[in-house]
């Protein structure tokens, strides 16, 4: 796949699809990957150590990020730390509270202050990006997901709580935004256009970005043909 000349941010490809993984590695459009549990889940994944080891086999060069599923803070500190072991390519995501919406801050500090790197999951506020930029001050690198996509789907835009938690980053110049649940391929031109550092595309979004700055006539054309030929394949007649 070719980069859209206009487009500067770093894509980071998002699913748990193996043989997908495999392709996209070879992409050089592709800056990383990411995933986690739900993604695996839907994938068919149930064995979370053999699913990652056979990713980290193709993936070497680009960072890539895998998610700990504990629900304490001390099994997640295990978790964590045995992930980042798999490779200096590995960041662990943990999510910015527990399931009973307790943060994670200390264990985010806690990890990040003995070199794990972390990508901090899970983000839907300003609030929560200024604790995870606090809680990441001595990290060597870091990377804090907000989650774009889930608040554009309250009803709410997205972009200038964006642009304020990209403002609220850069206080650390180690940390990196990431737009993470992108819904369409406009998401990522407002993600470029703010200047945030990266977005998660899903592969089945990916196949859409050639179509970035086509021109309107001619995707209008191609609906009506495809309109046309649907119905001729279909048989339809009146």
């Amino acid at each position: 796949m070719t980069r859209p000349s206009p487009i500067r941010i770093k894509i980071f490809a998002d699913g748990a699809d193996l043989a997908g993984i495999e392709r996209l590695a070879l992409d050089p459009m592709i800056a990383g990957f990411t995933t986690n549990p739900t993604l695996m889940r839907q994938s068919g994944v149930s064995d979370y150590v053999s699913f990652a080891s056979q990713v980290l086999e193709v993936i070497s060069g680009k960072p890539i990020s895998f998610e700990v599923f504990s629900d304490d803070e001390f099994e997640m500190e295990r978790q964590a730390r045995l992930i980042a072991s798999w490779g200096d390519n590995v960041y662990v995501k943990i999510p910015v509270t527990d399931t009973s919406g307790e943060s994670t801050s200390k264990l985010i500090r806690r990890l990040s202050e003995s070199g794990v790197k972390l990508n901090v999951t899970a983000i839907l506020s300003l609030q929560q990006v200024e604790s995870v930029v606090e809680a990441l001050a001595s990290s060597e690198g870091g990377i804090v997901s907000v989650f774009a996509g889930r608040i554009a789907d309250t009803g709410r835009d997205p972009v200038p709580l964006m642009a304020a938690a990209l403002e609220l980053v850069k206080l650390q110049p180690n940390l990196e935004l990431l737009w993470a649940s992108p819904r369409e391929v406009l998401n990522i031109v407002q993600a470029d256009g703010i200047g945030c550092h990266i977005i998660t595309v899903t592969h089945d979004l990916l196949k859409k970005l050639p179509g970035l700055g086509r021109g309107l006539d001619k995707v209008s054309l191609d609906t009506v043909k495809m309109f046309y030929d649907d119905a001729r394949q279909a048989g339809f007649s009146l």
